[in-house]
């Protein structure tokens, strides 16, 4: 690619890795670590993430477990996650917390694939206005003279090829995720 598509290039990949992001904090009925990303205990009077505070790992399918590393933080973390959007109510002993995933019903799976379509609706919505902030560009430019019509067709040919593969990886990312959900 050339240096001048090389910005639009890096636009469109953030896209696409915000989309992997969202979609790791879908709760598709197993147990996923990345749920947790958005949720924040108050450690010593600062929002901390609870995955710098706390191990978080999956111990079956459908369980994660929490293990502060300063136990007075059991209670906190606990109500964090009582108080987040994940709707899981953490089981505490007084040093772990456990969080049991239950299986989605057939209409919650549905309204999941809705959600990870939109998702990805929106990441390539945001491609394509990269596309086309291109393209201006590089009409801007062979108005201004800096550019050659050939140069122009080549530059528009590298910035559609590059739509095609992220709106091919968004696609991808999609389908696998509405597997995962359907599968569970």
């Amino acid at each position: 690619m050339s240096s001048t598509t090389k910005p639009y290039e890096e636009k469109m990949k953030a896209s696409v890795d915000y989309l992997s992001r969202e979609l790791g904090t879908v709760r598709a009925g197993r147990a996923n670590p990345a749920i947790l990303d958005k949720v924040s205990v108050d450690y010593y009077g600062a929002p901390t993430p609870i995955n710098q505070v706390a191990t978080v790992a999956v111990a079956e399918a459908r369980v994660l477990t929490i293990s502060p590393w300063d136990r007075q933080l059991v209670r906190a973390i606990s109500k964090a996650i009582q108080a987040s959007d994940i709707g899981i109510n953490p089981i505490d002993d007084g040093q772990t917390i456990r969080l049991v995933f239950p299986a989605p019903t057939e209409e919650r799976r549905r309204q999941l694939t809705k959600d990870v379509q939109k998702l990805g609706e929106d990441s390539k919505v945001a491609v394509r206005n990269t596309r086309r902030e291109a393209m201006d560009k590089f009409k801007t430019m062979k108005k201004a003279g800096e550019i050659t019509e050939d140069d122009q067709k080549k530059l528009e040919e590298e910035i559609q090829k590059l739509t095609d593969a992220n709106i091919k990886k968004i696609d991808e990312i999609c389908a696998a995720k509405n597997k995962e959900i359907m599968e569970v």
